[in-house]
């Protein structure tokens, strides 16, 4: 009677070990699933979701079937039940095990906003209002208003962000956005006031912001920015106006229709460097790095014009009669391009 007794447990043991381990066979091929989603998913997992939430808002956002075993993944492995809250990325072929070893990281999903260089201000706020998953605490702030939360002395926004890629995750506000823009700004302004040539005709970096920002409108071509700079600082030293298209373009304002009219040149504005002597009052765009750079170090040139030569540089000259030479060459290239 004792060993069929023995038999017995010795076989409920044996059955309850094959069970045990059909269920962790069960538990651990759920971990290693691929997930259902054929695009990026994007999963936002808010404070204090439990487990089952997660797997249940998994389920829900068609990221995993639905599975009796799921819920006993965090009994195999309870690391994954750290849930931090945010916004992640889930990918298609990820398993379920690689997405809450995401979710458990709290490397959430990095968004990303380009502001280009070149620009004006007005032009990155429609497009940070536009940007995804930001929180917009700028909309209902006017420009100085806006100065004043980045700590610039200043009712203009105007040239004192620096142009770059800038990442971040969902929730962050744009106004942190453009602080780091600022920053990032007064850094390489910084640098660049230390690295600035003796006898320079900029009085501040502020100017050094207002004469980058015109060598930005001047040229794309990175290898002209020296020069173009050059040119500029000669006609500064000379009292001379600086006689530069782009501020016009800038005082004109929203009157600007795409093209510029002898009139247009001849109207004053704060901005119309062609009835002015000096700088601006402020910058006209966003100037990237290099434009900051070549305004403090501008080449050694004799040149006081140049124009465009048609094949998308400028053609640099000393003199008016070279300058008009130049001007005529360019319109006869225009010419025979409408043709």
């Amino acid at each position: 009677m004792l060993k069929k007794l023995i038999l017995i447990v010795f076989i409920l043991a044996a059955l309850a070990a094959g069970a045990a381990g059909w269920a962790y066979t069960q538990v651990k091929n759920e971990l290693v699933k691929p997930v259902i989603n054929t695009e990026q998913v994007m999963l936002t997992v808010k404070t204090g979701t439990s487990f089952r939430g997660l797997i249940n808002q998994l389920v829900t956002d068609k990221v995993i079937t639905e599975s009796s075993w799921t819920r006993w993944v965090g009994k195999l492995d309870p690391s994954l039940t750290d849930i931090k809250a945010g916004t992640y990325g889930i990918e298609s072929k990820q398993t379920l095990k690689q997405v809450l070893a995401l979710i458990t990281s709290g490397k959430e999903f990095q968004y990303s906003i380009t502001l280009v260089e070149g620009e004006r201000f007005s032009e990155w706020l429609k497009q940070i209002q536009a940007a995804p998953e930001l929180k917009h605490v700028t909309d209902s702030m006017t420009e100085p208003e806006i100065a004043k939360a980045l700590g610039i002395d200043n009712v203009k926004v105007e040239g004192y962000l620096l142009p770059n890629t800038y990442h971040y995750t969902a929730g962050t506000t744009d106004l942190a956005i453009l602080k780091r823009a600022y920053t990032a700004m007064n850094k390489e302004l910084a640098s660049a006031w230390d690295q600035r040539q003796k006898d320079l005709p900029l009085k501040d970096p502020y100017q050094v912001l207002i004469m980058a920002s015109i060598i930005e409108k001047e040229t794309a071509v990175p290898a002209e920015r020296g020069l173009v700079a050059s040119v500029f600082m000669n006609r500064l030293r000379k009292g001379m106006p600086l006689q530069t298209d782009p501020t016009v373009i800038y005082g004109m304002g929203d009157k600007y229709d795409g093209n510029i009219r002898k009139k247009d040149l001849r109207t004053p504005t704060p901005y119309n460097t062609y009835t002015m002597k000096g700088l601006p009052p402020t910058p006209i765009a966003m100037p990237s790095k290099a434009s900051v750079f070549a305004a403090v170090n501008p080449d050694t040139s004799d040149y006081y014009y140049f124009v465009a030569n048609g094949k998308g540089g400028h053609k640099f000259s000393t003199t008016l009669v070279e300058h008009n030479r130049a001007v005529r060459a360019y319109l006869q290239t225009l010419r025979k391009q409408a043709q």
